[in-house]
């Protein structure tokens, strides 16, 4: 059975290639390449990945405008049908935006761009995303944004954590996130952001190989089911 997913691309998105290798590279099949304006998704879809970039310049607030984007609307429709939704960097951004994903993100609490390999605990290996993974183990991936400040209220936080749903915290200060949050779930766990970026850390060649796991995790876990 083949792995069938798609990256969708807004203006100012500068991962979706970087995605839509790593997808490839991983599931041995390309993905379909949606644009933002498009009012539809292709069929059956196994996986729908947002990635990152500054879409529309980040203008009014990352990602806000991107979450109005025609496509959108399939995106959420998809997700609450059960497709399993990845929304990296700028994609975790539009997230929360369309309100697939509780909580914002601020800009970093030292009001810097942050672009450095960082450590990761994993928060729970039991989801889609990250059963390749062991809870507590740490990994390193990746990161390159400016507004990647994790925020929620205190009972959202409380919530997160005591559903599982915190997928992903950070092993070191990088910005600020409430609670060192790097990656959450929802309610039902087909939809994980996170700001970390997996895709550039699947090859050895490249620096590392820790994120791989989040997509055999997804693909193991659709293809095989």
């Amino acid at each position: 059975m083949a792995f069938n997913s798609a990256v969708i691309t807004f203006p100012g998105s500068n991962c979706d290639r970087d995605m839509a290798v790593a997808l490839e590279k991983v599931a041995g099949t390309a993905p379909h390449r949606v644009w933002h304006g498009d009012s539809e998704l292709p069929d059956g879809l196994d996986f729908i990945a947002v990635p990152g970039g500054f879409s529309y310049g980040d203008y009014l607030r990352c990602g806000a405008i991107a979450s109005r984007s025609p496509i959108m609307q399939a995106v959420i429709a998809a997700a609450g049908r059960g497709v399993p939704v990845l929304g990296v960097c700028n994609g975790f951004q539009v997230l929360t935006e369309s309100g697939l994903l509780p909580g914002a993100l601020l800009r970093n609490a030292g009001l810097n761009f942050v672009c450095r390999e960082v450590s990761l605990e994993v928060g729970n290996a039991q989801s889609l995303f990250t059963s390749a993974y062991e809870t507590g183990q740490v990994i390193r991936v990746p990161v390159a944004h400016h507004d990647g400040n994790y925020f929620a209220d205190e009972a959202t936080l409380d919530r997160l954590e005591g559903e599982g749903r915190v997928a992903f915290r950070y092993a070191e200060d990088v910005n600020g996130s409430a609670r060192s949050i790097a990656g959450v779930l929802n309610d039902a766990g087909n939809v994980l952001g996170m700001m970390p970026h997996p895709e550039r850390a699947i090859e050895a060649t490249h620096g590392g190989t820790d994120g791989r796991g989040l997509f055999e995790s997804a693909i193991r876990g659709l293809v095989g089911a």
